[in-house]
This record gives structure tokens, C-alpha cells and sequence, in this order.
């Protein structure tokens, strides 16, 4: 049985979850990270030094890094669906699943930290105004990108929707307005209503 460490809070640990819960894979998952702990522990440490969530557990195989565990579970249980077999196929897949982390991520982080962890209790509005600004064209460019083909890697939902679904999720979890993209808003409907966003997509966030 698969074993995940992580808070379901954690966007990263979310990847996870809705990707098992898609493939139907038989797991457990052990809340870590923030309140709950563990992560600095020294058993956790020796599985991954980096002291963060999610740490994927598969027997004696372990592995973090969200995405990476995301390629390793499709390429493992559903090879010629969620993780393409032709070359070309799969780069587009890892593209945007490497743009959601480098730059889709980073864009919206200090809105959703300001707004819903509010560190110190104090939003900083300069820090949210700034995040908005980034983002915005960013979900412009994914309506437009949504609007040319129904999945992020072509004519079928593959690993690349997972990452992204989990960020919209974020970004529409801040109390901010929301204006509609009509491309966009079909494939995030499209995600919601799949069994695997149970518990994922449809939480609260915190």
C-alpha cells in the first residue's frame, strides 16, 4: 500500500492525493508539515532532507518532490493515458507541469499566504497587489491555451491537468474577485466534477 506523508492542506500533497484517488491506488496518508510535525524528525529527515511534504512511500521506494511523484505514479499505473507514451506528447506534459511549479506558483504564493495564513495576523497589500498583477496573465494565458484544445496537453487529461487544477484551486480558494474565462472555467468544471477532487478540490483552504 502506497503511504503519503503530508497535510492535505499542502497544494503539494493535494497533487498526490487526487492523483491516487484517480488511479484508485490502495494508500494511506499520515498528516505532516506544519502543525502537525514530524518533518524535522530524524527518520522523516533521512527519507527527505528537506524537512518538507509530500514524502511518497512504495514499499521500500521513497520519493519527494510533488511532480516528480506525480510522474513516477502515471508512469507507473496508467502509461499511455495520464502519462503520454510518445515523446513529444510527454515534454508537453512536463512543460506545463514544470511551468505550473516555476512560474504559475510563484505568481499567486504571496496572495494566498497574505490572505488566507496571514502571517502575523497583518495582510500586506502590496505583497497581494503584486501577486495579482502576476497572475493575471497568467490565467489569460491558460483561457487562451484552453481555448485551442479541452486538456493543458492536448485531447485528453494526462498528469500536466494535475498540478494546474490544484493551483486554480488555490488561487480561487483567495477572497479575491474572480473574473470569468470562459475556457478555463469549462476545464476547471470538467476537474471538479471527477470523483479524484473529492477532498481535494473542494476543501477549504487554510
Amino acid at each position: 500500500m502506497l503511504h503519503i506523508w503530508g497535510r492535505i492542506s499542502s497544494i503539494n500533497v493535494r497533487k498526490v492525493v487526487w492523483a491516487v484517488q484517480y488511479l484508485n491506488l490502495a494508500h494511506r496518508r499520515t498528516d505532516a508539515g506544519g502543525q502537525f510535525g514530524i518533518v524535522k524528525t530524524p527518520d522523516y529527515l533521512a527519507h527527505n532532507p528537506n524537512a518538507l511534504v509530500p514524502l511518497l512511500e512504495d514499499g521500500d521506494f521513497r520519493l519527494w518532490e510533488s511532480n516528480v511523484i506525480l510522474r513516477y505514479l502515471c508512469a507507473r499505473h496508467a502509461p499511455g493515458t495520464l502519462y503520454p507514451q510518445e515523446l513529444k506528447a510527454r515534454f508537453d506534459a512536463e512543460r506545463w507541469m514544470d511551468w505550473q511549479q516555476t512560474t504559475l506558483n510563484p505568481a499567486g504564493r504571496d496572495a494566498f499566504v497574505q490572505l488566507i495564513r496571514r502571517p502575523g495576523g497583518r495582510v500586506d497589500a502590496t505583497r497581494v497587489d503584486a501577486s495579482v498583477a502576476a497572475t493575471t496573465p497568467l490565467l489569460d494565458l491558460l483561457d487562451a491555451h484552453l481555448a485551442r484544445q479541452p486538456f493543458m496537453a492536448g485531447s485528453q487529461l494526462t498528469m500536466a491537468d494535475i498540478p494546474i487544477a490544484c493551483e486554480i484551486h488555490r488561487w480561487r480558494g483567495t477572497p479575491l474577485p474572480h473574473q470569468p474565462r470562459a475556457h478555463l472555467d469549462r476545464w476547471y468544471q470538467h476537474m471538479l466534477a471527477l470523483p479524484a477532487s473529492r477532498g481535494v478540490l473542494d476543501i477549504v483552504l487554510s
